[in-house]
């Protein structure tokens, strides 16, 4: 299933490549469980960078060398698509962080803290 390409920095399968083979039974499988926006998703991925959404023709102005360049989805499920976006958003989200170790911690405010809280202006829960 693994396809060949001239791209070094492709997956060997992708997810598209998954449903292709198995998304009609998937679909069958699941028929009262997925809603219209799972199965669009599901054909965007599918269809995502194919024929099937069109393309045009890219070409190297010093050697002449053509190729297909299919257009995307655009959906915001697509990891073809938003790969890119996601790996932007979390390098942003990387360069904010201090160079110290992290916890994650939650806890329950007592009610009168949480009614001060609220009269309070700014976000008093993000300290």
């Amino acid at each position: 299933m693994a396809r060949p390409d001239v791209r070094p920095h492709r997956p060997a399968i992708e997810i598209a490549d998954i449903l292709r083979r198995h998304g009609d039974a998937y679909r069958r499988l699941h028929a009262g469980h997925l809603g219209r926006v799972e199965r669009r998703v599901m054909s965007a991925i599918v269809a995502c960078r194919t024929e099937a959404l069109g393309g045009h023709m890219e070409a190297c102005d010093d050697c002449g060398t053509t190729r297909v360049a299919y257009n995307s989805c655009r959906n915001r499920h697509c990891p073809k698509c938003q790969g890119p976006a996601r790996a932007a958003w979390l390098a942003a989200r990387e360069a904010d962080l201090l160079p110290v170790p992290y916890f994650h911690v939650v806890f329950t405010l007592p009610a009168p803290i949480v009614r001060i809280s609220l009269m309070v202006s700014g976000d008093f829960t993000r300290w």
